[in-house]
């Protein structure tokens, strides 16, 4: 069977970033000894559903994780390669925000058997931070990401573009900074206004302005520029990484492998038989811990996915990777032919259009100029 991915949700941050609409959670409080048993009975019951598998990847998100203490990871860690069989070259995540408490965190995190680190640096710009939030400051993002550094052998970090007023130069100099530091791995986000936020609440008032799309697209297409320089190349819409230092968790996503996924909110895709089982736990982390203490798991939602949703699904993932997509895995997937998941006509248009194109080895790619119109594309595209 093909290796599994894990990945492990810790729902709690110290504070709420006014962009974010990501399962996370503030509290003056919170039982870590309480919470860290329910992670380790969620784990066990899906491992005993699921059986021995290849164990490729860990990934520990959030939320902020790197607000745990280091013992509930190596636990966790240990749990995870006692129910599986870890790959010898395991790649173990642990997300982590650059504030001076959790970068002094750091060697302990590696001691627990993290072997990759990923900081939410977002920005090296006072204002930038400011604005959107976080809690750590320019010196704090550079002495954690140098101390990451010497302390991980692997390190990624995020940065978020398309900011109110941004300029090219000047994120041009902001990359060449943070990619001086630490060119390993780079995550990229457009800051993009999402229901329910603050941010959305002050945009509708006319508190900011966005900048105008192709002004986003400038930037975007400037940030491939950059990291190349320091020899990193788009592996993914949003990814830039040396070769070798992809995130092969996150590959997993996009190759539409199977991933496990514990904790308040996760989603996870297991393929079980013939078919492959979508399964969705209960986003309010202490209902879910009153679940997962009562029945041994939270979810909430279970569902055997179609060969349609499997095969769309697979596409909508796959596409997003600069190797594309191989049709046969589509196939092999999905129970479906090629034919069957995508639209031949709306196909043929993409690739006329150069939005689309078949590479020599029979992979289905979007150039870049379809990257840039991807979203709009495939729901045409698919059938």
């Amino acid at each position: 069977m093909e290796p599994l991915a894990l990945y492990i949700h810790w729902p709690f941050c110290a504070a709420k970033c006014p962009y974010c609409d990501f399962n996370s959670h503030v509290r003056d409080r919170v039982d870590e000894a309480r919470f860290r048993a329910g992670l380790q009975r969620e784990l066990a019951h899906e491992a005993a559903l699921i059986g021995r598998r290849p164990l490729a990847s860990i990934f520990f998100g959030g939320g902020t994780p790197s607000l745990m203490v280091p013992e509930t990871v190596a636990v966790l860690i240990e749990d995870a390669k006692r129910f599986f069989d870890p790959l010898p070259d395991i790649e173990i995540t642990l997300e982590a925000n650059p504030t001076s408490v959790e970068a002094a965190k750091l060697a302990a995190f590696r001691d627990a058997g993290v072997n990759r680190a990923s900081l939410g640096v977002q920005s090296l710009n006072a204002d930038a931070l400011g604005f959107l939030g976080r809690k750590h400051d320019v010196p704090q993002a550079i002495a954690a990401l140098e101390a990451a550094r010497g302390i991980f052998s692997r390190l990624s970090f995020d940065l978020i573009y398309a900011r109110p007023s941004q300029q090219e130069a000047s994120w041009r100099a902001e990359l060449r900074q943070a990619l001086a530091l630490a060119a390993d791995h780079l995550s990229l986000y457009q800051l993009t206004i999402e229901p329910g936020t603050q941010f959305e609440t002050l945009y509708r008032r006319g508190a900011f302005a966005l900048p105008a799309e192709d002004d986003a697209a400038r930037l975007y297409l400037a940030t491939a520029d950059e990291a190349a320089r320091f020899g990193l190349k788009p592996y993914e819409i949003s990814n830039y990484a040396k070769q070798g230092a992809e995130s092969r968790h996150n590959l997993a996503y996009w190759r539409y492998g199977d991933y496990l996924g514990i904790g308040a909110g996760a989603h996870q895709r297991v393929l079980r038989e013939t078919c492959i089982q979508a399964t969705r736990r209960h986003r309010a982390p202490e209902e879910w811990l009153r679940l997962v203490e009562a029945q041994g798991h939270a979810a909430v939602d279970v569902e055997t996915l179609t060969p349609s949703e499997v095969g769309r699904e697979a596409m909508l993932m796959g596409l997003r990777l600069t190797e594309g997509i191989d049709p046969k895995r589509i196939e092999t997937r999905s129970g479906l032919t090629f034919a069957e998941v995508v639209d031949p006509v709306m196909l043929a248009a993409c690739l006329e259009e150069g939005y689309l194109a078949w590479r020599e080895n029979g992979r289905l790619c979007a150039t870049e100029e379809g990257l840039l119109r991807l979203d709009s594309m495939l729901p045409l595209l698919l059938r």
